[in-house]
């Protein structure tokens, strides 16, 4: 089976694994930094394979290859804040024309490693220098301002500029945590330990790690998601995707020194937990009962072997909140490492009842299908089940037709990819039979993917709703339905944008037996192939346009295809041979769009959308921060008050939300079951046991009472303090139900919905993409 993989940043589940992060002495020698034959022959075998089996393969310019020492440098320093300016030039002019051909021919990183040595003297030499400036005492009182965000700024000219930035920088570090209620005493002691962080990482750090960034640097050139992987990093990938993981079950990146949190593996612990969300920055890792590690600048894969433990174990992460109103802003999140239960990550169904304009209710399911799994083998009594999300959306379809629903939505909004054959045969349960995909070899081959089976699980009223987060198998889906007229899309301005096709291949095939006799060769995943509709449009960078468009947060924090640097182009092939594209009635569509956009204008749900709306884009678009306490404070008591009231009005609007009945598939219900039942006998147990415990004098027992009425009662004002659950009002699903609602009163037969495409109505949507 093909996989489509998903556009997370990078692809580190954390699984089960002994905590192996090492606590190294900062008296040891710094590492003497090297390649190896075996390095050299992985350099050569990376290069060679993005010449010839790259997507966009082409003979590497030696322009290119000059240009991969400030891609090196960029990924060594994020932020511009070690290296100088005319560093870049002197690497430029040392390294420059001489790098393609030792790369190309003989494999040599002496480059790679030259300039990673003098980043480390810099990195070095700037922590003894901030550890020397935490001794003074400081002030927030002068108006003063940290830019945080210097990706697109240039290097310091100067030593004596450079120092500057680092003075506001460490002066943001430190009223960061007075922030979060440290005295500037212990501010100073964990930015401290942040810093002897930073230098052990550098005595930790392996001629692998400088390799990978290195090599890493040069695929990202060709596109976002080609990278390198040492040895280490394709153990990680290799387990990540596999179903069953232990340990939180996220996906995560490094950005500006942040770990971020790009996804989460739905039915893991993370997700469980109700309290971690992507974008959330992870500042802190605390094993059970230890002290906290600060993470803030550690690299990746020791923040993983951080994270990872044992089956039932815990782990704290401090984290910043993706809403925070202030980098301070710290919470606390306790989870305990467990395997993913995979029902708890297949799609799920409820059926909604919607009023229309006159109060007449509507049955409308919906299924929410949170990745395109498959293959998987799971026991339930002894006996061996496969997953496949095809069928489990099957059974829930089939339920909610036993149930009388007069249309199903199909939700997209969280579902980043999963396997491509999945994608066919769930487009296969809502067509006749047909194409679904062309996949587009480097070669220019073209292989058409269809449906043959003429079964069809639904025929009625369908919507597809979508977010800047369907990536991949789900942008195929929704293209693929769009392209038969067979569903109305409504989302985000589009989808992520996801259509390139990754395969990783392992170099231990191709290296030296003698240069693996005591080590492993890493791999390369590169892009090979390209997605497009039956139409003949690639789903890459633009996606898939909505029919009917609607806002939400999404458009703001979440990171497209397009936005990514280096991403492949959109473009288009010939459509399928005798495949005619259907397309929704254009009075339908504007009937549908101009009752959405009433709405829109006049529901207070709406109202209170763009209120948020406007809030996330004002802080989006900033790229400095006040260092000024007394400022910084009456900003974050605006931002805190204007939060709260946020969520008063939306506990308000929840009120209401529509009534709904869930739909479960027979392996949850059972599940459930049996699951009750262990926990019925579990409490039998234990009231049989405390029937047979001695009793107590009768004055103890007195004495006991009392002191449990006592802390009952305080037990119960704690609850009471304890803010409740924010609860969930979803309003794009509620106007998803709203049009579908209103559509079937239109025609309740989808076949009138729709029509053959005209070549107006296909060169207007031609255009729009291009545009």
């Amino acid at each position: 089976m093909t996989k489509c993989l998903t556009a997370a940043a990078a692809l580190l589940g954390l699984i089960s694994a002994s905590l192996s992060f090492a606590v190294t002495s900062l008296e040891e020698p710094l590492p003497e930094l090297k390649s190896t034959s075996l390095m050299e022959n992985e350099a050569r075998l990376v290069v060679e394979m993005l010449e010839t089996m790259h997507f966009e393969s082409a003979e590497i310019s030696n322009e290119t290859f000059a240009e991969l020492i400030t891609e090196f440098m960029e990924n060594l320093d994020y932020n511009k804040l070690y290296f100088l300016e005319e560093e870049q030039k002197q690497f430029i002019e040392e390294y420059g024309n001489s790098l393609g051909f030792k790369l190309r021919y003989q494999g040599q990183l002496e480059a790679a490693f030259d300039i990673y040595s003098i980043y480390r003297d810099h990195v070095i030499d700037r922590v003894d220098w901030v550890l020397n400036q935490l001794e003074r005492d400081w002030t927030f009182d002068t108006d003063e301002y940290y830019i945080y965000d210097r990706e697109e700024s240039p290097w310091p000219k100067s030593k004596e500029e450079a120092d500057e930035l680092w003075r506001l920088r460490v002066k943001y570090e430190l009223l960061q945590e007075i922030l979060n209620d440290k005295t500037q005493e212990e501010a100073k002691e964990r930015i401290t330990k942040r810093y002897e962080r930073v230098l052990r990482s550098m005595h930790e750090n392996t001629a692998k790690d400088v390799e990978e960034i290195f090599l890493t640097s040069l695929t990202k050139m060709f596109d976002p998601h080609s990278s390198f992987l040492s040895s280490d990093t394709l153990e990680d990938f290799n387990i990540s995707m596999r179903l069953k993981l232990i340990g939180i079950g996220a996906m995560l990146s490094e950005e500006d020194g942040y770990c971020v949190i790009r996804e989460l593996v739905p039915g893991a612990p993370a997700i469980r937990s109700k309290k971690i969300k992507p974008n959330d920055r992870i500042v802190a890792v605390a094993q059970e009962g230890e002290e906290p590690v600060d993470i803030i600048g550690m690299g990746l894969r020791k923040i993983v072997d951080q994270i990872r433990g044992e089956k039932g174990s815990k782990v704290t992460l401090t984290i910043i909140p993706a809403d925070a109103t202030d980098d301070s802003v710290r919470e606390d999140v306790v989870i305990v490492r467990d395997e993913v239960h995979i029902n708890s990550s297949r799609a799920t169904g409820k059926i909604f009842e919607v009023p229309d304009q006159e109060g007449k209710m509507s049955s409308i399911g919906v299924i929410d299908i949170p990745t395109f799994y498959g293959g998987d083998e799971y026991f339930e009594n002894g006996q061996r089940y496969m997953t496949s999300v095809t069928a489990d959306v099957e059974e829930l379809v089939n339920k909610m037709k036993t149930e009388g629903v007069e249309g199903i939505v199909l939700d997209l909004r969280r579902n980043g990819g999963g396997l491509l054959d999945e994608a066919i045969r769930m487009t296969g349960l809502f067509i006749r039979r047909g194409p679904v995909v062309q996949v587009r070899e480097k070669s220019g081959y073209v292989q058409s993917h269809m449906d043959r089976d003429p079964k069809v699980a639904y025929s009625g009223p369908l919507a597809v709703l979508t977010s800047r987060y369907s990536a991949s198998a789900s942008e195929i889906l929704a293209g693929a339905l769009q392209n038969y007229g067979r569903s109305i899309t409504i989302g985000n301005s589009s989808t992520h944008g996801k259509g390139t096709v990754q395969q990783v291949f392992s170099l231990d095939q191709y290296v030296l037996r003698k240069d693996i006799a005591n080590d492993r060769a890493g791999a390369a995943k590169l892009t090979i192939r390209k997605f497009y509709l039956p139409n003949g449009f690639s789903t890459q960078r633009k996606g898939v346009v909505p029919d009917i468009q609607l806002h939400s947060i999404e458009e703001i924090t979440a990171v497209g295809e397009a936005d990514l640097p280096n991403a492949l182009s959109w473009d288009y092939i010939k459509p399928v041979t005798r495949f005619v594209e259907m397309t929704l009635k254009s009075n339908l569509l504007e009937q549908l769009t101009s009752s959405s956009e009433e709405r829109m204008s006049s529901l207070e749900e709406f109202e209170f959308l763009q209120k948020r709306l406007d809030w996330y884009s004002e802080r989006e678009e900033k790229k400095k921060i006040s260092l000024n306490l007394e400022q910084r404070k009456v900003m974050m008591e605006e931002d805190e008050a204007f939060l709260d009231s946020i969520k008063d009005e939306q506990r308000s609007l929840a009120e209401k939300n529509y009534e709904f009945t869930e739909v479960k598939l027979d392996s949850v219900i059972r599940e459930e079951a049996q699951r009750e039942k262990e926990e019925a006998e579990f409490e039998n147990t234990l009231a049989a046991e405390e029937e047979t415990a001695p009793t107590a004098e009768e004055t103890e027992e007195e004495t006991s009472t009392e002191l449990a009425s006592d802390e009952s009662e305080n037990s119960a004002s704690e609850e009471e303090e304890e803010e409740e659950d924010l609860p969930d009002f979803d309003i794009q699903l509620r106007e998803t139900l709203r049009i579908m609602t209103e559509a079937i009163e239109i025609s309740p037969n989808p076949t009138d919905w729709s029509q053959p495409a005209l070549p107006i109505a296909s060169k207007s949507r031609f255009e729009r993409l291009m545009n």
